[in-house]
């Protein structure tokens, strides 16, 4: 019960944050393009710099395996994920087989990871954060378009998230230790991270209709597969797993168990497609998620003890 009274307290902080930044740009304190800013801070430095920060420890047997345990465990979350997507709606709606497919782990994920299991704990949802980027440029844009030659693998490689991952693995199988000047700088970085995302977010929803998107039944039904069904299916999965602690389970059933990911408008729009449908997903599945969240949560908590 702890576990999900600290989430319960996170998701409220992260609603009156959402709400600062909702009132934020409708009087005109934030502009679409401060917004914009933002989020490419966040995207380009503060996340990454989380990322790094968190495999900046000793290299160990017991941290390695936990590093392969929590890669296959994120695989196998985002192989659910993807597998229930195009099964539920590939012939029909192509934008919601993106948005079941592909949760918001990084700007709301990582911040109630942080805050219920500690910021060590992103260690164990940083292959998941990857899989969820590189998916979403390739299979995700195919999946929007149906058109092979827009996967661009080039713009995958260069994404700050891969390449921190990247640079965070080198650090942690070299040991190499940072001086602690860097360690108070990476630190102070990552915590402009939390309440700059929620404040993202509140802007976003303040830029849709949410009561004609609150009425949309399809935007609901989404909404139900996205936060419940697919984590329900994915806990069931990690409940049998022989390896992996319950931290660890948690931890990436969180990630994977958050709202819609706000790449889909974007794509969408990108390619000419349906956004509007995009954002009133993302809408909608980011305000249910303040009661999904604990919920799936404490039926976890439960199932893996």
């Amino acid at each position: 019960m702890e576990i999900v009274t600290i989430l319960i307290k996170q998701v409220f902080i992260m609603f009156v944050l959402m709400a600062f930044g909702f009132v934020a740009y409708r009087k005109q304190i934030l502009s679409n393009q401060g917004t914009k800013d933002i989020g490419k801070l966040l995207l380009n430095v503060a996340i990454p710099m989380i990322v790094i920060s968190n495999f900046c420890v000793e290299k160990s047997a017991e941290k390695t395996a936990e590093l392969f345990e929590s890669a296959l465990l994120s695989f196998l979350c985002m192989a659910l994920s993807v597998a229930f997507a195009y099964l539920a709606y590939h012939k029909k709606d192509r934008i919601a087989e993106f948005s079941a497919a592909f949760s918001n782990a990084g700007f709301i994920g990582i911040p109630l990871v942080q805050a219920i299991f500690g910021s060590g704990a992103v260690f164990y949802i940083s292959v998941m954060i990857v899989l969820i980027n590189v998916l979403q440029w390739t299979y995700g844009v195919y999946t929007i378009t149906d058109d092979k030659s827009v996967m661009d693998f080039k713009k995958i490689m260069k994404n700050p998230l891969i390449l921190s991952v990247g640079i965070g693995i080198v650090i942690y199988f070299l040991n190499i230790r940072l001086p602690k000047i860097a360690m108070d700088i990476i630190s102070s970085i990552s915590a402009i991270n939390t309440p700059l995302a929620m404040i993202v977010s509140g802007v976003y929803l303040a830029q849709s209709d949410l009561l004609n998107a609150m009425r949309k039944k399809d935007a609901w039904l989404l909404s139900l597969a996205r936060l419940i069904v697919i984590p329900l299916i994915v806990m069931l999965v990690f409940r049998f797993l022989p390896f992996g602690s319950n931290a660890m389970k948690l931890s990436i059933l969180l990630a994977g168990a958050c709202p819609v990911g706000s790449n889909v408008a974007v794509f969408a729009q990108q390619y000419d497609k349906d956004y509007r449908k995009g954002v009133e997903y993302v809408c909608v599945s980011t305000l249910l998620s303040i009661l999904a969240l604990p919920l799936v949560i404490f039926v976890a908590n439960l199932l893996f003890k």
